[in-house]
């Protein structure tokens, strides 16, 4: 019986090898697919208002047969709640508000004129970091904040940023140390309310999107 297990073992260790060697080689190969896949976007990618950050870019699209209707006003409302834990995202942009230049860009590269586009974006969570002053901010995370120039882009598009009183309250943020820019809301939740109300279509923006 040990010898029979003894030549089960010896049977199954190059086949478990080959098998780990095989899904590396599949997991290298999906990763250079995607880097190919991702430079070949930024290569395409125009940014027609939003500039800052490379994640609000859009591809070209030929032989486009459906395209919103021009002489409608368009109400965004983008609720943001995006923070990483990854210390290297602290010196890049917040990938939510990345988000939200690239949904102000679509809107644009589809044929929507600024000029009918109202947005709206609300931030809580750890969100709530990407609008820290850079004084704060690198206090905090020892390094400059890397969205205030996009924000300072929003900010010159009309875009209302409104911050989560409550959010701020239980995550200790000092109103000081927000830009700004930024206003604030007794909470986040009848800011959400309160603008689908009006007839402004919600997009969420989390870490699980």
């Amino acid at each position: 019986m040990r010898n029979i297990l003894i030549v089960v073992f010896l049977y199954a260790v190059p086949i478990l090898s080959s098998a780990q060697n095989s899904n590396k080689i599949s997991s290298d190969s999906t990763s250079i697919k995607d880097s190919l896949r991702m430079a070949k976007f930024f290569s395409m990618a125009a940014y027609p208002v939003i500039k800052d950050s490379k994640w609000s870019g859009v591809v070209p699209v030929s032989d486009i047969q459906e395209k919103p209707d021009s002489l409608m006003k368009f109400k965004l409302l983008m609720e943001v709640t995006n923070w990483s834990s990854d210390s290297a995202s602290k010196k890049e942009i917040n990938s939510g508000l990345a988000e939200v230049g690239r949904l102000i860009n679509l809107h644009i590269a589809a044929g929507v004129p600024l000029k009918n586009i109202e947005a709206v974006v609300v931030v809580h969570a750890g969100a709530l970091n990407a609008l820290l002053n850079n004084e704060a901010y690198r206090e905090k995370f020892n390094t400059d904040n890397p969205n205030l120039h996009l924000l300072q882009q929003f900010e010159k598009l009309g875009v209302k940023l409104i911050t989560c009183g409550q959010a701020m309250v239980f995550l200790n943020f000092d109103r000081k140390d927000i830009i700004p820019y930024a206003k604030t809301a007794l909470t986040a939740q009848v800011v959400l309310s309160n603008y689908q109300l009006k007839g402004f279509v919600l997009y969420k923006i989390t870490d699980e999107k």
